[in-house]
């Protein structure tokens, strides 16, 4: 199979970490998104995701051919599904799929998206600028009581790191995929009580591994992706879970993304 570049072509595509539907989920890719095709083994792809370079294996149906000047194209595009429920796209064939809030819509025109030689009908209105980055804490809890899911990057499943990475996508920043990584960018805030809407807390675990991450709503508030997403207490030791009664996640370092 001659493939270089694609576009995932349905609502969410997992990336495992082999080339088998039994390996480990290790990311999603959401319609539209776009990826360099690294290698092809049976039906399976080995891929790079434009917008954070995380690689995995995914099934090459879910991938629809594009040309290098398409794939380059469309890394300065912004034009994504809304902070809604009812995105809706309509396939050539008639057909329906329901878009997740962040999905690309590939050189959206008329009310049309295009994916290599297809023509999909839009019937919402789309996001065509990044949301203003006042509103994150409105983003941030249109996910609450989304389901924990590792790899996960979508309203029926997320994990922490996918939960940062789309709401900060609304509002026209993109971060890496993991927590480590994230935590690798941004301006250093020294103090917890110098926190504030929207900075990102990176907890580590016992061997000083960056393992979560979550968005400050105040200086004493964090929303994050654990079983849940969910809102609790954060303070100098870390996050305190209201439901288990204890400290979750150690508190090691706060980092400002705009």
């Amino acid at each position: 199979m001659d493939l270089v570049f694609g576009i995932c072509n349905i609502a969410v595509a997992p990336l495992r970490s082999d080339k088998s539907d039994r390996a480990e989920m290790v990311s999603q890719l959401l319609f539209g998104d776009f990826v360099e095709v690294l290698g092809v083994e049976d039906n399976w792809c080995l891929v790079e995701n434009a917008a954070d370079n995380y690689q995995g294996w995914m099934d090459f149906k879910q991938l629809t051919p594009i040309s290098e000047k398409d794939y380059i194209l469309l890394k300065e595009q912004f034009t994504l599904a809304p902070l809604q429920f009812d995105n809706v796209i309509k396939c050539p064939d008639g057909s329906i799929i329901h878009l997740n809030p962040g999905s690309n819509l590939p050189f959206f025109s008329n009310a049309t998206c295009i994916l290599g030689d297809a023509t999909y009908s839009v019937e919402f209105t789309p996001l065509s600028s990044p949301i203003n980055s006042e509103k994150i804490e409105t983003t941030a809890k249109f996910f609450l009581n989304a389901p924990y899911l590792w790899g996960g990057r979508n309203i029926l499943g997320i994990d922490c790191s996918g939960f940062t990475q789309v709401v900060f996508k609304l509002h026209g920043i993109n971060l890496k995929r993991d927590a480590s990584m994230q935590a690798e960018n941004g301006e250093l805030v020294a103090f917890l009580t110098e926190g504030r809407l929207g900075d990102l807390a990176f907890f580590d675990n016992e061997e000083g591994k960056i393992t979560h991450v979550g968005i400050l709503l105040n200086n004493h508030e964090i929303i994050h992706a654990s079983g849940k997403v969910r809102i609790d207490p954060i303070d100098d030791q870390g996050i305190y879970n209201k439901d288990l009664g204890k400290y979750t996640h150690k508190l090691r370092i706060i980092r400002r993304m705009f």
